[in-house]
């Protein structure tokens, strides 16, 4: 693949990135892509290393030295092609994902891997500039009705291969409009709207249909607070039983996993996603965010991409300081390859919010919040933690209070909102999530007759990559289940 030689005549080289000092000033994207001639020298350095590892390290399973092997030929065409054949939203991925395939490449055995992400993210890009990407309506219509209950990425993946197949979509969002998580979640410097609201005017070319500020539950109150919500209307599970032939659930895990300790109550301790949904809707042009890091001590309590964006959110509020905790050890700056490859690795992981100003602090645990005297929070009270065998214990006499006028919580979801689903009558497993098996016949379907369920909605919090895949792979289960055959990919 690529060049015979490519892999050892060529080094890795990485995106460009806009300096700190001028990123900070806005919410846009700062990453610039690879031109053409990069590009086909990272698709030169793809070895012909007979088996591809990279293809089992994607969960969509990309064809990843196939249309690398395209670009380095400059067949840009032929590579989106190839690209589109497994993964509905490479734009997406090329962003976000944190590139588990780059994990498995097996360059990266004694040398820097392939930059797979960023050929990725090269190729659709320029799929996009060229009009490559066009509306594929199906050449006849089933006659079969799906509802698809959310609009993030398993909900999106799934709508477009079910339109494809000629069925005729509906898509239910809670909230004003299309992208789940993807859109409320992420930061616009990461991924900027514009790039879900083109997949989304595909998608209606497509022939699917979106109703938004659309809750799907038994009642409005199955939606607890905190959770953004901006239904105005509620549609039952019944009704959709009665008017669709399958219902496929493809919600978020979005309860947010709590801290309970003195404290807890006091003004300026929040989830993540109180600071960051706000925060996007501004960015939008829908309010002001009613959180400010502005002149404020910051602290992030979670180690994950969530955390993460907490802190370049509050960097570019203007944040005095932002310190970022976790509860476990900090992990090596290098993995061992030998114990590894090819599988994701333990490490230390610097994003590029990071670079742009926080102090990172590992094995913490937060004890206290500490009152200012009027409900507002002034610091916090930690020790420090030994782990032993897989246990944590506190260190003795290792106590101390750090300045704290804004606590951010992002240490990961736990299930998704359970109302929905006992409104459906849907069994879940023992981490609340839909119980839905991946393996046999009926893949992807529930304990109630025509309702599935992919996605966070089935397997937790999980990366924007795994929901596309489990997407796509519930809608072949869907069709199949409505036509007796499918030809939808797996």
């Amino acid at each position: 693949m690529g060049k015979p030689t490519g892999f050892m005549e060529f080094e890795r080289l990485s995106e460009a990135y806009q300096p700190v000092e001028a990123r900070l000033k806005h919410y846009k994207e700062f990453v610039a892509r690879l031109d053409d001639k990069d590009a086909a020298i990272q698709g030169a350095r793809c070895m012909d290393c007979g088996i591809p590892f990279c293809n089992n390290g994607c969960p969509v399973n990309n064809i990843i030295p196939d249309w690398n092997d395209l670009v380095y030929r400059n067949k840009w065409e032929e590579a989106i092609a190839v690209l589109h054949s497994t993964n509905n939203f490479p734009e997406f991925t090329g962003r976000i994902c944190p590139a588990p395939c780059e994990a498995a490449c097996t360059l990266g055995i004694n040398e820097e891997p392939v930059g797979i992400k960023s050929i990725e993210h090269a190729i659709i890009d320029k799929a996009w500039e060229n009009g490559w990407v066009k509306p594929q309506p199906a050449a006849a219509k089933t006659g079969k009705k799906v509802a698809v209950v959310g609009s993030g990425p398993a909900g999106l993946a799934a709508a477009q291969q079910l339109a494809r197949a000629g069925h005729a979509v509906t898509v239910f969002e809670k909230n004003d409009r299309v992208g789940g998580l993807l859109r409320y979640g992420i930061p616009d410097f990461k991924l900027e709207k514009s790039t879900i609201d083109r997949r989304v005017a595909q998608l209606e070319a497509e022939g699917v249909t979106f109703k938004t500020k659309v809750l799907v539950a038994g009642s409005k109150a199955d939606v607890p607070a905190g959770i953004i919500n901006d239904a105005t209307e509620v549609v039952t599970p019944a009704q959709l039983d009665k008017e669709f032939d399958a219902v496929l659930l493809t919600g978020g895990s979005e309860v947010p996993r709590d801290l309970p300790v003195p404290g807890r109550a006091l003004k300026g301790v929040h989830f993540a996603l109180e600071l960051l949904i706000p925060q996007n809707k501004e960015v939008a042009g829908d309010g002001a965010n009613p959180i400010s890091a502005k002149g404020k001590h910051v602290v992030v309590i979670g180690g994950g991409d969530t955390g993460s964006d907490c802190v370049g959110t509050s960097n570019r509020h203007g944040a005095l300081s932002v310190t970022q905790f976790e509860l476990m050890p900090q992990p090596p700056a290098q993995e061992n390859k030998a114990l590894t490859w090819p599988y994701w690795p333990i490490k230390l992981r610097t994003s590029s919010s990071h670079e742009e100003g926080c102090s990172r602090d590992f094995a913490v645990a937060t004890k206290e919040f500490i009152d200012d005297g009027n409900g507002n929070v002034r610091a916090l009270k930690a020790v420090r933690l030994e782990w032993k065998d897989g246990k944590m214990s506190e260190v003795p006499g290792s106590e101390f209070e750090l300045k704290a006028d804004l606590v951010l919580f992002a240490m990961g979801f736990t299930n998704p909102v359970g109302g929905v689903l006992d409104a459906f009558g849907v069994k879940k497993d023992a981490r609340g999530n839909a119980e839905a098996s991946t393996d046999g016949e009926g893949c992807y379907a529930t304990n109630v007759d025509k309702v599935f369920a992919a996605g966070d909605m089935r397997r937790g919090q999980s990366l924007v990559v795994w929901a596309i895949r489990e997407g796509r792979q519930a809608a072949r289960e869907v069709d199949q289940f409505l036509m007796g055959a499918t030809s939808l990919p797996r």
